[in-house]
């Protein structure tokens, strides 16, 4: 709820008193995740063109994945080819696409074909068709494009082979036009979206892409460039194929056309940390190639045209050097003794051959815990000149830590906020990210660069939710968090204004009384019995019930301090099983769940808004099936306060931090290349609220222009569009009203408009 002990707000913006900040902080980060790449971004529609899938891409695939047949069809050889034997009868092949082709009336197709004649003089039939058979288009594999007579959301590409035996090894079929019009391009209307954000950077490929499930699946940049046919794809963590037709070439050539920096990412010498078996690091021999293949990407990114490596480029169509100053080392790894020496040396070479280069590090997965503290001594020891953050966390956390970087040593190495999502596509959750940039940008001298994660996701295709952009084949449905980047990126600045905020409203959470005692599993059967409860009523009894995947005691508890008490079995299943308790009709509750990450971890966490967060570290925690559990849980001053023990012995003892939740914010910025003058702000109460601006000393802004986005706390979902678009409106004066639940952008004594 929230009390306005002031009925207007003054914002006093000091110009004389400014931090400089980075005007290039804001950035995108691309990552090959919810098939972002290969049936997003990258604008080829045959999945699996070159028959290469495997099992080692998903269970159950093969070279005919993303394909039927008809007739004598048969893969052979390696790499595969495709037979089709039409000697006898006609046999085909039939591409579905990414869920279905795409096309649009009189939107011409480049379609190109490898294969071979092995028998007979036989005729080849490409025709692209809907689902009902339909012919769209139809060409010979001599014609080179296919433009459909129909749009079509669902299309299909029949290759047939009649009076001989074909083998296929190669079928692709690309838009004539493409995100600026380059070959093996871009979709175009996702490449706009990105446009958009006008990023000033682009991190890539990948976060967990770079470093791989296993050393065996390090991420080869050297694979994905030159010819496209050449190229060799992977598989890829998040349980898909990788063809690298999106490759390295692609990826610079893009940050070229935003005006983007590039900024690759490199696996540290150690594979991911949750691959089966756990984080592994290349041996010497191993390291030693794996730096030869830096200094090349260095050498192929910067060098002349005449030398060895630029020469590749100049190849592919730029003789001119990308530019490269970026490059990371490592994504969220664990911060073992492995890492550290593997790290170490990567960048003492670095550092020694190519100072030109500011190397990017990581301190871990999480904002906080062991990996943080471990990976930010091991930065601060080896001088590392920026460090990669994660923080994928609820609003409740944000809006908590908007003093996060004020705390931060100024001597020490900065900072790139390289992955960061408030879990969650609702308005809340928009305004707790604009906070955290604001947030973030007042403190420029030590946060350099930040971008949010992941960016694109496609609809029934995600390994990971929340996202910036969702699509489909046909529509892009940006949400309100991608607005709230949009309108960041739109009003960047070089210095960071001193702002006096009086009269701020106060927002304080509700509390419950009530604790709903409950278990439940993903799957198997769960026992739960010996439930009890003690509060300020005395104590009760419940026997559990078995066979069951969801357990909810009959009985609530009430009173700010209570103890709950279960004996839990868990037969069969996976993910393990979640103890939530609290009030789980209110907007706090907490949840104990025994099993993330592939069932490696214990964690106690809270659900804030009716969003899911971690409260505790993960701790390593596995147990064999069928082991009974004697539970405890002592909830203390309303939760703030909780203690949890297995068998007897405490596994988690926490406080909740006492900051409060800053629902209200404004920060201002100055840029020096246009004159703008910028004052952002942030009220996430359920109240309007009345602005004066001014500067020190009385004088006030003649006119403002206001760009403001609003939507109902709760507004925007998952794979729809934002419900709300920013707005814009011309206040004379300095006085305006922001709207309950808004983010504003207040352009003061902006110039007329044109």
């Amino acid at each position: 709820m929230s009390t306005h002990q002031d009925s207007v707000v003054r914002i006093t913006v000091d110009e004389s008193d400014a931090v400089a900040i980075n005007p290039g902080m804001w950035g995108v980060f691309f990552e090959d995740i919810n098939t972002s790449a290969d049936g997003g971004l990258y604008a080829e529609l045959i999945r699996n063109r070159d028959f290469g899938f495997t099992e080692r891409d998903a269970p159950g695939w093969g070279p005919l994945t993303g394909w039927t047949t008809k007739g004598a069809v048969r893969p052979s050889g390696t790499p595969v080819r495709v037979e089709l034997d039409g000697r006898d009868a006609p046999a085909s092949v039939t591409n579905h696409g990414f869920d279905g082709i795409a096309v649009r009336e009189g939107e011409p197709l480049i379609l190109e074909l490898g294969f071979e004649v092995m028998d007979g003089d036989p005729t080849l039939v490409v025709t692209l068709h809907d689902a009902n058979g339909a012919v769209l288009a139809e060409g010979s594999a001599a014609d080179g494009r296919l433009t459909p007579s129909d749009g079509c959301a669902d299309a299909r590409l029949t290759i047939a082979v009649t009076d001989g035996t074909v083998a296929v090894s190669w079928v692709s079929l690309f838009p004539e036009h493409t995100w600026r019009g380059d070959p093996n391009g871009l979709r175009s209307d996702l490449g706009d979206v990105i446009a958009a954000l006008r990023p000033r950077f682009v991190r890539f490929p990948g976060g967990c892409v770079a470093h791989g499930l296993g050393l065996d699946n390090v991420y080869r940049w050297k694979n994905t460039i030159g010819p496209v046919r050449d190229r060799v794809g992977d598989s890829n963590l998040w349980g898909y194929h990788q063809s690298m037709g999106l490759g390295y070439f692609e990826y610079f050539r893009f940050c070229e056309q935003l005006g983007a920096e590039p900024l690759p990412v490199l696996a540290a010498g150690v594979c991911c940390q949750n691959t089966p078996g756990g984080q592994t690091a290349f041996d010497d021999e191993q390291l030693a190639a794996y730096i030869g293949d830096i200094r090349d990407l260095i050498a192929w990114a910067n060098a002349p045209a005449d030398s060895r490596w630029g020469a590749v480029r100049a190849a592919a169509g730029h003789p001119e050097p990308f530019g490269l100053r970026y490059l990371g080392i490592g994504n969220e790894d664990e911060q073992s003794p492995a890492f550290r020496s593997r790290f170490g040396e990567i960048l003492a070479v670095l550092r020694a051959e190519h100072p030109e280069i500011i190397v990017i590090g990581t301190v871990g997965p999480f904002p906080s815990g062991s990996d943080y503290e471990t990976g930010w001594a091991i930065a601060r020891e080896l001088a590392v000149p920026i460090v990669d953050e994660h923080s994928y966390k609820a609003p409740k956390w944000y809006f908590q830590n908007l003093d996060r970087f004020d705390r931060y040593d100024r001597s020490g190495p900065k900072v790139y906020v390289g992955e960061y999502g408030s879990r969650g596509n609702t308005m809340l959750c928009a305004l707790a990210e604009a906070a955290y940039m604001m947030a973030m940008e007042r403190n420029g001298d030590v946060v350099h660069l930040a971008s949010y994660a992941p960016l694109l996701a496609k609809v029934g295709n995600t390994q990971w939710e929340p996202d910036l952009v969702y699509f489909d084949n046909e529509r892009v449905l940006p949400s309100l968090n991608y607005w709230v980047q949009q309108m960041h990126a739109n009003a960047a600045g070089d210095r960071a204004l001193s702002v006096d905020v009086a009269g701020t409203p106060q927002w304080q959470r509700r509390r419950s009384e009530r604790s709903r005692f409950s278990v439940r599993a993903a799957s198997g059967t769960l026992t739960v019995e010996d439930v009890s409860v003690e509060d300020a009523t005395g104590r009760r009894t419940v026997h559990g019930a078995a066979s069951v995947q969801l357990y909810q005691a009959p009985d609530d508890a009430h009173g700010v301090d209570v103890t709950h008490r279960a004996r839990v079995r868990l037969e069969g299943g996976q993910d393990g099983f979640v103890v939530a308790f609290g009030d789980d009709d209110s907007d706090l509750s907490y949840e104990w769940h025994f099993g993330t990450w592939q069932e490696k971890f214990l964690v106690l966490g809270y659900v804030a808004d009716g969003l899911y967060d971690e409260w505790t570290e993960p701790i390593p925690f596995t147990w064999p099936r069928g082991h009974e559990f004697d539970l405890e849980i002592i909830v203390r001053d309303a939760g703030r306060h909780i203690i949890c023990s297995i068998d007897g012995e405490i596994v988690h003892d926490v406080q909740e931090d006492p900051s409060p939740e800053e629902r209200f914010a404004a920060t201002a910025i100055r840029d020096a290349a246009s004159g703008r003058t910028v004052v952002r702000v942030v009220n996430a109460t359920g109240e309007p609220v009345d602005l004066v601006v001014r500067w020190p000393g009385g004088g006030e802004p003649q006119q403002m222009r206001v760009t403001e986005l609003s939507a109902p706390a709760g507004a925007g979902r998952p794979f729809e569009p934002a419900p709300r678009l920013p707005a814009q409106r011309v206040e004379a004066g300095s006085r305006t009203r922001v709207a309950a639940y808004s983010f504003s952008v207040i352009d003061l004594d902006p110039e007329p408009a044109a």
